[in-house]
């Protein structure tokens, strides 16, 4: 695959150029080293496209963790409770799990756990590979990244994404990067307030 389009929102690129540059290549090279048309397996059965061959997006993604995971990148999950109760969330939002535990059993508060989970996590840069799931980088963007980030675990959030070139050759349901960029444009150019850069690939 390669590299086709970026979009560097609050300096995300730039920062990876600057204090990140030998993992910036080693995201490049494994997109580089993925072949796309080995992955070209699915029978469509969609009106008007019935009997096309198109790109399975579940067996890309198996291909980018194998890679990754070899260069040390590794997942990372952070659990939490959830609260309704403003005082309370900004008091815990430091703390740890378990701290966060104690103080709520402290005050009588309903114990809710829930937690977020990133793809890939490397020196504090996190990484999101989608393929298939257009509705999650919404999720990814603007609360993952940012949750990531507001915790001191990343910081610097990366989303990689098929361009609109690639989703017309894919069954139906994936994202597709200009939707996701003209998302983030929308919001203004603060909204996310995370560094991130939003990548998107094509054969």
């Amino acid at each position: 695959m390669k590299v086709a389009q970026k979009y560097s929102h609050l300096n995300g690129e730039e920062y990876l150029i600057v204090h990140h540059g030998d993992e910036y290549k080693e995201l490049l090279g494994v997109i580089e080293s993925i072949d796309a048309e080995t992955y070209r397996t699915k029978v469509s059965k969609e009106k008007g496209r019935q009997g096309e061959q198109l790109l399975n997006p579940a067996s890309p993604n198996g291909a980018f963790k194998a890679a990754l995971s070899e260069l040390g990148w590794r997942e990372r999950r952070r659990d939490f409770y959830v609260s309704t109760d403003f005082q309370v969330v900004k008091y815990i939002e430091s703390l740890s799990y378990q701290e966060q535990k104690e103080y709520l059993e402290s005050i009588g508060h309903p114990l809710l756990s829930s937690y977020n989970q990133t793809d890939f996590i490397k020196n504090k840069i996190g990484v999101e590979v989608q393929l298939g799931k257009y509705f999650a980088v919404t999720y990814d963007l603007f609360v993952k990244h940012l949750v990531f980030y507001n915790s001191q675990i990343i910081n610097v959030g990366v989303e990689i994404v098929p361009t609109k070139n690639m989703q017309r050759s894919m069954s139906s349901g994936p994202p597709w990067f200009e939707k996701e960029v003209h998302n983030v444009m929308r919001h203004g150019r603060t909204n996310p307030p995370v560094p991130l850069l939003i990548i998107g690939i094509e054969p």
